[in-house]
């Protein structure tokens, strides 16, 4: 228990706080990679709707007479 209260010691207030990102940037780890996993799924939701809508403009519009593709 000497390293534990060694390391508190030196520390400080920063004690038992978790890691920022980047030094200046009041981010912590967990939070960046909270948001990396947020973004991700934004993008393959995102990616999904547009093929959705790909297929809808190609192909379900002109097969129930919405529209014509030439």
């Amino acid at each position: 228990m000497g390293e534990a209260k060694r390391r508190k010691e030196s520390l400080g207030e920063q004690y038992g706080q978790e890691a920022r990102f980047i030094s200046w940037l009041p981010i912590t780890k967990s939070q960046s990679q909270k948001f990396m996993q947020l973004t991700s799924a934004g993008a393959w939701i995102g990616i999904g709707l547009l093929i959705v809508a790909w297929l809808t403009v190609r192909f379900i519009g002109p097969a129930f007479g919405w529209w014509q593709i030439e």
